[in-house]
């Protein structure tokens, strides 16, 4: 889950379609300041506490279902694992917009609306109700699996490191290093690890979830986020020579 950024309001950004600025403000609403009152929460907290929770949740759905099999091990080491690369990536390079105070009700909504969705799928898998026929032999599919939650950590870790520390130096657009040749690696690899926990279910509810957050949340994000940076004079030529997310693709 990446960060929401605001919605740009210069004159001489690129505009930004009103549908989109839509779903951004809904977003915000129904995660931040759903049903108004005090301020008590930190959105860190709300995210942290469904990332510290993944790893004993399946292990505890592994001990109550009985399903010792390599699917649900591999599935509990590469959901689980990735929680705690969250709180280790939060612990020495917080994100500061996921400090922002939230609503109680703002905080419910993410939890349930979008996070502890992430907790179905290895319910599914684990439980039984999910009955994967891969497409390939099973150790070829965990070979898969295993792989791309790997480089989408790497990347994702790596992109927002490298953007922590740049910005705590100068404020300028980076195009170098994980942001050479895509605009948006730190999504790329948030959609590589959440798509090699949708492999290991194969079912159609993750790939569902993943629609709507990547379309309805990501997405967006995207698009504001580059509306933003085409306040930088090198913005152009920038965009001319790389991609939006996936190299020589998109």
């Amino acid at each position: 889950m990446k960060t929401p950024p605001s919605p740009p309001v210069a004159s001489t950004l690129t505009p930004v379609p009103t549908w989109i600025l839509a779903m951004h403000k809904s977003t915000r609403y129904l995660s931040q300041d759903f049903l108004g009152g005090p301020r008590l929460l930190k959105f860190s907290w709300v995210i942290n506490l469904q990332k510290a929770g993944t790893f004993p949740l399946l292990g505890f759905l592994v001990g109550y279902y009985h399903n010792t099999s390599m699917a649900a091990w591999i599935y509990l080491a590469l959901h689980g694992s990735y929680g705690l690369v969250w709180l280790l990536k939060d612990l020495t390079f917080p994100d500061p917009n996921w400090q922002v105070r939230i609503t109680l009700g703002g905080g419910i909504n993410a939890f349930l609306g979008v996070l502890g969705w992430y907790w179905v799928f290895g319910w599914l898998l684990i439980s039984g109700t999910a009955k994967p026929d891969y497409p390939l032999p099973d150790n070829s599919w965990f070979c898969l699996c295993v792989s791309l939650c790997i480089l989408g950590c790497v990347i994702m870790i790596a992109a927002d490191a490298q953007k922590y520390f740049t910005l705590r130096l100068r404020r300028e657009l980076i195009t170098d290093g994980m942001y050479r040749y895509i605009r948006h690696p730190n999504y790329l690899g948030e959609m590589l690890i959440y798509a090699s926990f949708a492999l290991m279910v194969w079912h159609w509810l993750p790939v569902l979830v993943l629609a709507w957050v990547w379309s309805g949340v990501f997405m967006v994000n995207m698009i504001l986020k580059e509306a933003s940076l085409s306040r930088y004079p090198e913005w152009p030529e920038y965009k001319k020579r790389t991609w939006w997310i996936i190299p020589l693709i998109l």
